[in-house]
């Protein structure tokens, strides 16, 4: 009988503590925000990354009665700012606006301080933006065919910018190369601010830049857009030719954003920040926002967000391969 009753108590002792569990962690989130929000930007302000952000945190701060404070982090192909969160309290206050460069990063980098998969916890994805190649409004190529009468006759003496070694934009240009047999210099930049400035001085001849920090210079008659890196052509540029028109066969890259957290967050606190943000981005004014940008917007649940995540780093795995990027 003694052993029943000391059973039963186990018992019931293990319900109260699991009970417990369970209304503390609601009770977390429920208690959260309880401080402003770090929203870490992992490139320097100017570009979609930075833009997304922004417009994301404005209407976020008004969702969760807490100010949440966009934080520029940038640097080595966007690995900087990741590792960042990845080492901040798991409380739900340091944000990641992580983007599709993460996924390429573990094929290109031999050391990472974090795994991407494992240390971060996908929120939601915020928007997709196709990737344009453009080039200074003074050069004389007027579309793909005329660019390339230009680059291939002079291996090595003309540039494209990216916004860091390891990121999309770097892979893209590579994969260009391989795929028309040209020799272009890659500058890297910490990102699309200071890649733009120099593209619209003259230092460099190309980008492969995302949409929406060149579409106020293709606007502006300052840069000239030659094609979109996606299958189909983007809703900002109808008029402009995926790389696959002009002759590029099977070239589909664009470029995804989206939020993670720590990866020991508490569920409950995700879900609440999934929530919010799931309801900001289907919004018709957020939805018109990005349709400005050249932005599609997303909204997806965490899982979905974790399973493009695991796709895309095995798909860019091969392509960087494929492609022998090399991070000198």
């Amino acid at each position: 009988m003694k052993a029943i009753q000391t059973f039963s108590r186990r018992r019931v002792v293990q319900a109260m503590a699991l009970t417990l569990a369970v209304s503390g962690g609601s009770a977390m989130a429920q208690a959260f925000p309880s401080k402003p929000i770090s929203l870490v930007v992992p490139f320097a302000a100017g570009g979609t990354t930075d833009v997304l952000a922004r417009a994301l945190a404005d209407k976020l701060s008004q969702a969760l009665g807490q100010p949440v404070i966009v934080e520029s982090k940038p640097g080595a192909g966007a690995t900087i700012g990741a590792d960042y969160v990845v080492k901040a309290k798991p409380d739900g206050h340091t944000l990641l606006m992580g983007a599709v460069h993460h996924t390429i990063a573990p094929a290109v980098y031999k050391k990472l301080p974090y795994d991407f998969s494992k240390d971060l916890a996908p929120v939601t994805t915020v928007a997709l933006v196709p990737n344009v190649l453009v080039v200074n409004a003074s050069t004389p190529a007027k579309n793909v065919a005329e660019l390339l009468a230009m680059i291939k006759p002079a291996p090595g003496k003309y540039a494209f910018g990216s916004n860091g070694n390891g990121t999309a934009q770097h892979l893209i240009g590579t994969q260009f190369q391989n795929l028309t047999s040209t020799d272009v210099i890659h500058i890297p930049y910490k990102g699309s601010g200071p890649l733009s400035t120099d593209l619209l001085g003259g230092q460099i001849l190309m980008s492969f830049d995302t949409i929406t920090p060149v579409l106020p210079h293709i606007k502006a008659g300052k840069l000239r857009p030659l094609a979109v890196t996606t299958a189909k052509r983007s809703a900002a540029l109808p008029d402009v030719p995926t790389l696959e028109e002009a002759g590029l066969k099977g070239f589909n890259i664009g470029t995804w954003f989206g939020v993670l957290a720590p990866a020991a967050t508490p569920k409950d606190i995700v879900a609440r920040l999934n929530t919010e943000m799931v309801k900001i981005i289907q919004s018709p004014e957020f939805k018109a926002k990005m349709a400005d940008i050249g932005a599609e917007p997303i909204g997806n649940t965490s899982a979905q967000m974790a399973q493009q995540i695991a796709s895309e780093t095995e798909k860019f795995g091969k392509l960087v391969k494929d492609a022998k990027v090399v991070i000198e």
